[in-house]
């Protein structure tokens, strides 16, 4: 039987799926897992959508979803179908996207063949660093030299 994500949830999983995809990261692919939207990295599944639970669905290692749970339980849960499983998943509207981002590059970061982290790493490295304006504004600017002229005169 085919569960699509409720009316209600989809733009909780679109502004999930936008904050992930948004992230640039190479070897992620939009799909379908048992007809339900997800997204792999590297072949692997990275997020997805719970229909039964209607949640989005977080790899985190066992001892981290028990601290989650603990700590937070109106954020974090899980059910007796993911207990034996690195999962945990996440109420949409306590979703903090800065949790989210941090685990999918942690997880896109374990799951990711080493050359390809190697070169991703590398080329990371070799960007220029994005200022902001606030702290291109505090930068003193170096005063232009002054140019001289030179005479033509021979």
């Amino acid at each position: 039987m085919r569960c699509a994500i409720k009316r209600e949830r989809q733009a909780d999983w679109d502004r999930l799926k936008k904050l992930a995809l948004g992230l640039g990261l190479p070897g992620v692919d939009e799909t379908t897992s048992y007809g339900q939207p997800t997204l792999k990295a590297h072949g692997k599944l990275w997020v997805w959508w719970s229909p039964h639970e209607d949640a989005p669905v977080f790899k985190v290692p066992i001892e981290e979803r028990e601290m989650l749970v603990e700590v937070e339980p109106e954020t974090f849960f899980f059910t007796p179908h993911y207990k034996d499983y690195p999962l945990v998943l996440v109420r949409p509207e306590k979703l903090d996207l800065d949790w989210a981002k941090a685990n999918l590059i942690k997880v896109w970061r374990a799951q990711a063949p080493k050359r390809l982290l190697k070169a991703h790493d590398i080329a990371a490295e070799a960007k220029p660093k994005a200022t902001s304006r606030a702290q291109r504004a505090k930068t003193p600017r170096k005063a232009s030299p002054t140019r001289r002229r030179t005479s033509s005169r021979h």
